[in-house]
């Protein structure tokens, strides 16, 4: 029986780089996630408040248009991770971590969505429910967004997943919805949008630099 080759100093350090590399590389992330979902996100809520100006159509036109969108992206985003992950083959901790936390998170996100749309059908001062509904939403949104962070150590995401959250306090004490929305944008735009865009640029200039 052969004995194992004692590893030489420099091979373990080198091991060791490759295992940081390998999971700095699963960490990567383009943030045109949060790009498209903030963008989308903040035109519902921007144009919820012209709508109430306008009255173009009834209060939750632009988010039932946002609910139809949202469903067909999460069809086709599934349906390509399914023939991604036949491709790939091979499951990371990392990948199969964010897996599951998107699917809590968006198990919660239809919780709060159906809350508030039947809860508003069994009550007079349904504006209450809604805007209260909203601060929920965006709660949940600064949890997901701290949890990104942390787990990329990403400072933009978790200095916006506070913000989030105080700007979902101060939704509890607002009665108007048109102010409501206004807040959801500005919660959306710095807990989404902003960290979105930064990330995109690093993972650009990393691309770059091979």
């Amino acid at each position: 029986m052969s004995e194992e080759k004692e590893l030489s100093q420099q091979e373990s350090l080198s091991i060791i780089q490759m295992m940081i590399n390998s999971a700095k590389d699963q960490q990567k992330d383009d943030g045109k996630g949060w790009i498209i979902w903030g963008w989308l996100l903040f035109a519902a809520s921007v144009s919820t408040v012209l709508n109430l100006h306008f009255k173009w159509f009834n209060t939750f036109f632009f988010w039932n248009l946002f609910g139809l969108t949202a469903i067909v992206l999460l069809v086709v985003g599934f349906i390509r991770k399914i023939y991604q992950r036949k491709q790939r083959g091979v499951k990371t901790y990392t990948s199969e971590l964010f897996r599951r936390l998107n699917s809590g998170f968006f198990v919660s996100l239809w919780f709060i969505i159906l809350f508030i749309n039947v809860a508003s059908r069994q009550v007079t001062e349904w504006h209450v429910i809604t805007n209260a509904g909203f601060a929920l939403l965006v709660n949940l949104y600064a949890f997901w967004i701290l949890v990104y962070g942390a787990a990329m150590s990403f400072k933009p995401s978790i200095i916006g997943a506070y913000i989030s959250w105080g700007i979902g306090f101060g939704m509890l004490f607002v009665h108007q919805f048109e102010y409501i929305m206004i807040l959801h944008g500005i919660a959306v735009l710095i807990g989404y949008i902003i960290p979105g865009h930064i990330a995109n640029n690093e993972f650009n200039k990393l691309r770059r630099k091979g």
